[in-house]
């Protein structure tokens, strides 16, 4: 049996660590097993899944580029735990397990890029710098889409993973519908739905602008908000300010996303960028009408007319008008159109079983 090394921050529910949890449920784990290097000492709220699965779980310290320590951590891990296939998933900061991978001379070492930019603050020069020097460290590249690809590896070949669901468990269920609408005591009220960590690249602040003047014109309407992060009090204390705070449902991180889709009404998703988000592909799935910023790429366009693209410097009323209009989408399934596209996880958990057993042969015949 061959076992990959999955490198990422922490295995909560977030949107990476839900794909990577997708692809291991359906992946045929008595040919590939996955293992988990996390950047956290504190367990992650899928890492007794990933125990279940038979999944191991090693941490070393935060990921500092100035902390010699980690350096250490790092080459200490790789000159203990032996891996034929390092799969990397912290974007343009991978550039650091990966060279202390290829130090140890594991002979593949995917970067996998999830995201179409980073966030400006202070550590946004090393990042840049750390992309800069990916490709001296990796052997593959992989993206959630192409516009990401080309962003993190200009001039390089790349290979699109899908961002793949169990498309089944999101079609339109009234039954679900009627279930969740009850436990969070909705009757007619319009649901405007957004799943994402309080985090900057979210934009929840603008959403809260643009829930509180859609209000106006619908002033039965209510706004669910699920996931969790370090933002979450000030998004709370925002709509406190802008007085919707009764009209808004933090549900905090929930295992059951595919059926709080279900009561949403509209998925919107107003951020300041994106790779492909695992959240569209599930959206599309439930046959939910979602309105976005020109920011998520557009390639997250898996159903034909289930997605409204809006500038983010357009004036509110215009975010209004297109969350207005999907009032006449009809719910419906788009199964057909997501196992087409490749977003079905059975279909796409082939396809990189195939992948990583094709480099192990590789590796034995070499």
């Amino acid at each position: 049996m061959l076992r990959v090394l999955q490198v990422v921050t922490k295995m909560d529910r977030c949107g990476l660590e839900t794909l990577l949890m997708n692809y291991y449920r359906n992946i045929d784990r008595s040919k590939v097993q996955f293992d988990f290097l996390t950047h956290r000492e504190e367990r992650g709220q899928y890492d007794d899944e990933i125990e279940q699965l038979g999944g191991n779980i090693y941490h070393v310290p935060h990921l500092n580029p100035l902390n010699p320590g980690y350096y250490k951590a790092l080459d200490d891990f790789f000159r203990t735990h032996l891996y034929n296939i390092v799969h990397s998933h912290l974007d343009c900061t991978s550039t650091f397990p990966l060279r202390a991978a290829k130090k140890a001379g594991v002979p593949y070492r995917i970067a996998h890029i999830h995201s179409t930019s980073q966030d400006k603050d202070f550590k946004y020069p090393i990042k840049m710098l750390s992309k800069k020097m990916m490709p001296y460290y990796a052997t593959d590249f992989f993206a959630c889409g192409e516009v990401a690809g080309k962003w993190a590896f200009p001039g390089k070949k790349f290979v699109v993973m899908k961002n793949a669901i169990d498309t089944a468990k999101y079609m339109p269920n009234a039954s679900i519908r009627s279930k969740v609408r009850k436990e969070f005591n909705l009757e007619n009220e319009f649901l405007v739905g957004h799943v994402g960590r309080f985090a900057p690249p979210k934009n929840h602040t603008f959403l809260l602008k643009i829930f509180s003047e859609f209000k106006r014109i619908e002033p039965s309407a209510k706004l669910m908000l699920v996931g969790g992060g370090d933002r979450e009090p000030d998004i709370i204390q925002e709509a406190e300010r802008l007085g919707i705070i009764s009209d808004v449902i933090f549900t905090g991180v929930r295992a059951d996303v595919n059926e709080l889709m279900q009561a949403m009404d509209v998925f919107v998703l107003p951020s300041l960028y994106e790779g492909l988000p695992v959240t569209m592909v599930e959206a599309q799935a439930a046959g939910l009408p979602c309105v976005i910023s020109d920011k998520v790429p557009i390639e997250c366009t898996i159903v034909d007319g289930l997605v409204t693209s809006v500038n983010l410097s357009d004036a509110l009323n215009v975010w209004e008008d297109a969350i207005l209009r999907t009032k006449s989408v009809k719910r419906q399934s788009h199964m057909g159109e997501l196992t087409a596209a490749g977003f079905d996880i059975h279909q796409a958990a082939k396809w990189l079983e195939y992948f990583y057993l094709e480099k192990e042969g590789k590796t034995v015949h070499e």
